[in-house]
C-alpha cells in the first residue's frame, strides 16, 4: 500500500516540511528526500530465476530463502533545497544516485 501511495506520501511530507528516508528509490523519485533499501529490478530478476526453478520441476519448498544482495542509496537534492537542508558531501559520493 504504501509503495502505490507513495506520490500522496511525498506530497504530505512536503507539506508539512518533513524529511523523509524512503526503502524504494521511487520515493526519491517521486520527490521524497531520500531512499535507501533493495534494488526492487534485482529483486524481479531473482524472482524470475525462481519462477524458472519451480517451471523445470524444483519443489519451492526445496529452495532456500535469499536475502536482498543489492541495495541503493538515491538522494533528492532539489528536496533538500527545498527543505533547507545541506546533505554532506561524503553521504553524495556514497550515492548511487543524485536527482538534481
Amino acid at each position: 500500500m504504501l509503495f502505490s501511495e507513495r506520490r500522496r506520501l511525498v506530497d504530505l511530507a512536503a507539506k508539512n516540511r518533513l524529511p523523509v528516508v524512503y526503502s524504494w528509490r521511487e520515493g526519491a523519485d517521486a520527490g521524497g528526500l531520500m531512499a535507501y533499501g533493495p534494488n526492487i529490478l534485482d529483486l524481479f530478476g531473482r524472482a524470475a530465476t525462481y519462477v524458472d526453478k519451480i517451471l523445470k520441476g524444483a519443489k519451492p519448498g526445496d529452495l532456500p530463502v535469499e536475502q536482498p544482495t543489492k541495495f541503493e542509496l538515491v538522494i533528492n537534492l532539489k528536496t533538500a533545497k527545498a527543505l533547507g537542508l545541506t546533505i554532506p558531501p561524503s553521504l553524495l559520493q556514497r550515492a548511487d544516485q543524485v536527482i538534481e
